[in-house]
């Protein structure tokens, strides 16, 4: 709320507006009010949340310094690398730093300013001040003409601002500053409160005369009180409030994790719609991303890795630990919406089925293990070509396996009075490592504890090795039907493929058919002569892949005509026999709602 009481200037004080909307610049004015005679300043290179180093200073321009109240001096900044710089100045007066940053990235790691909207995350624009990141931090954000119409929305403490949300906030250092994106604009807006916690959604970019915005106030609402319920029973979670900031777009999906806050991005199709009590696939990714995103306010944002207990804003932060951070996330993610009421049980093995068949279909699980997969997210994971289905594996897809075979393993043993469970194990985590820095070791002591014996072996072989998973076993043993069906085409064939007028070749998966014919990514597959057919059907054109049975018939091996750096090629494809996929099923109701359900 406004005052009138006069606040005393800020350590460091960042004011962000409007440089030039056409040119989607946002101007920073930073002011260090006791800088060093050598004050050394930096943009960090990558966003907590996602592991890929993005070099967000090739976004900074014109980068000035002056100091002197009444008469500014400028002074010379000298560039010290790719993203720091340096500047000789008197310790005894505020030194001012201004400059602009291109904010043309409308996705939920960057910045992004347009005529109708405006969002930024602290690393993409806030200059760490070296020496003083545990200071104060105060961020301006003035209105202006440019903005008008426009709101605020940001996890931030605000300390003077108006009823639209422009004005002054704060943050304890800068890990809080940075940690907390800010939204402006036209959005829409609502709230509710989750076990006695005020929660804001906002929503950017929606079709005003279809969305509804209640129903998802709704759902969210029932996540949030399973979400919280999960980790604290009736107790109050550690945040006193909550953000999520939900930019609605053409053709998007996304989220990362704050504090206190999250950003989505999805399409604006896969919002609610009024009038219409289904759900929809893309509705239903949402809700799952909803529930992902605020599951993190307690595994990564405060229960962490070791290797996070400090950010190194300068370089990549390297752990093996993403595979329980990520994947454990993933796992309660569709679990908690089943326990909020928001899934059926066919509902929640439909989700499951999907995950299980993306690991057992991918030939890297047998290359790399997940705790590789977790340290090599720098330069893997975030940056896939044709072959990462071949050399990887997804620490998010596996590491949620991990958790259910630990999680069945440990309900099947039942060794314990009660039966312990992972629940169990993520709380005792919680409140072992007092809801800091985690361990591997930690996870393996707990897991000792309430299983009774060492689950060194299971580590070892799941989450260090490459070894199988005991799925079907252990979800047989819970209730749930394994069915094997046949898998599609393009899986049989070993093929990920795109479609349009003909057929290219994304990926060629390992081992399989179309790799020992001699396919390559980058072809384009243009037709096939089937063996053995009359002259008649001598070849055929394809503009699909189903075009294949269609033609072959049931020929076991065709010609395939592809088109190869504009030259034709002749492969030998044998056509490979009937391969099958996973599809789950309830079973047993009640045994299964020992696992999915255990208040039902």
């Amino acid at each position: 709320m406004a005052t009138s009481t006069r606040i005393p200037p800020a350590p460091l004080h960042y004011r962000v507006e409007i440089g030039n909307l056409q040119a989607h610049l946002f101007r920073v004015t930073l002011t260090i009010a006791q800088p060093a005679a050598l004050q050394r300043v930096a943009l960090p290179v990558w966003i907590p949340g996602s592991y890929l180093v993005r070099e967000f200073s090739k976004n900074l321009q014109g980068l000035q310094a002056s100091q002197g109240s009444r008469s500014p001096a400028p002074l010379a900044v000298e560039q010290q690398g790719k993203s720091s710089w340096q500047i000789a100045c008197s310790p005894a007066s505020a030194l001012v730093l201004s400059y602009e940053v291109y904010a043309h990235d409308n996705s939920v790691r960057t910045a992004w300013l347009d005529a109708s909207r405006g969002f930024f995350n602290g690393t993409s624009l806030c200059l760490k001040v070296e020496g003083q990141e545990a200071l104060a931090h105060v961020l301006e954000l003035p209105a202006s003409k440019a903005m008008s119409g426009w709101s605020v929305a940001t996890g931030l403490r605000p300390q003077k601002i108006d009823p639209q949300g422009f004005g002054r906030y704060e943050a304890a250092d800068y890990d809080e500053l940075v940690d907390c994106p800010v939204e402006m604009g036209l959005f829409w807006s609502g709230s509710f409160t989750a076990r006695g916690v005020p929660h804001r959604f906002v929503v950017a970019g929606a079709a005003a005369a279809s969305f509804d915005g209640a129903r998802l106030l709704a759902d969210t609402q029932k996540i949030c009180e399973a979400e919280i319920r999960f980790w604290h029973g009736s107790k109050k979670p550690p945040h006193k409030n909550y953000l999520f900031m939900l930019n609605a777009v053409d053709d998007g999906y996304g989220g990362l994790e704050h504090r206190n806050s999250t950003a989505l991005i999805c399409s604006r199709k896969d919002l609610p719609r009024l009038g219409d009590s289904k759900t929809s696939d893309g509705y239903a990714t949402l809700r799952g991303l909803i529930s992902h995103e605020y599951f993190h306010t307690w595994s990564v944002k405060r229960l962490r890795p070791a290797e996070f207990e400090s950010y190194r804003y300068d370089r990549e932060n390297y752990t093996e630990l993403l595979w329980f951070f990520e994947g454990f996330t993933s796992y309660y993610d569709d679990l908690l919406l089943r326990r909020a009421g928001l899934l059926d049980n066919a509902g929640y093995l439909k989700l499951l089925t999907t995950t299980v068949n993306q690991v057992l279909q991918a030939p890297g699980r047998q290359v790399q293990s997940v705790a590789e997969a977790s340290f090599d997210a720098w330069v893997k994971y975030y940056r896939p070509d044709e072959n990462t289905p071949n050399a990887t594996i997804s620490y998010y897809a596996k590491g949620s396996l991990v958790a259910l075979c630990l999680d069945l393993t440990l309900r099947s043993e039942g060794r314990t009075t009660h039966g312990a469970t992972l629940d169990d194990a993520m709380r005792a985590l919680w409140k072992r490592c007092k809801a800091g820095a985690l361990r591997e070791l930690d996870l393996a002591a707990v897991l000792e504890t309430l299983g009774l014996r060492s689950f060194a072996p299971e580590l070892a072989r799941w989450v260090h090795g490459r070894d199988e998973l005991p799925l079907k076993e252990l979800l047989e043993q819970h209730g749930v039907a394994v069915l094997e069906e046949p898998a599609q085409l393009a899986q049989r064939l070993g093929l990920r493929v795109a479609e349009n007028h003909s057929v290219q070749i994304k990926t060629v998966l390992r081992g399989g058919a179309a790799e020992l014919a001699g396919f390559s990514a980058g072809d384009e597959w243009l037709g096939l002569e089937p063996a053995g057919k009359p002259q008649a059907d001598a070849g055929w054109r394809m503009s699909r892949l189903d075009d294949l049975t269609l033609y072959a018939g049931d020929a076991k091996k065709v010609t395939a005509l592809v088109s190869r750096d504009k030259r034709l090629v002749r492969l030998e494809l044998a056509l490979p026999p009937a391969l099958t996929t996973w599809r789950l099923a309830v079973k047993n109701e009640a045994r299964i709602n020992e696992w999915l359900d255990p208040r039902a």
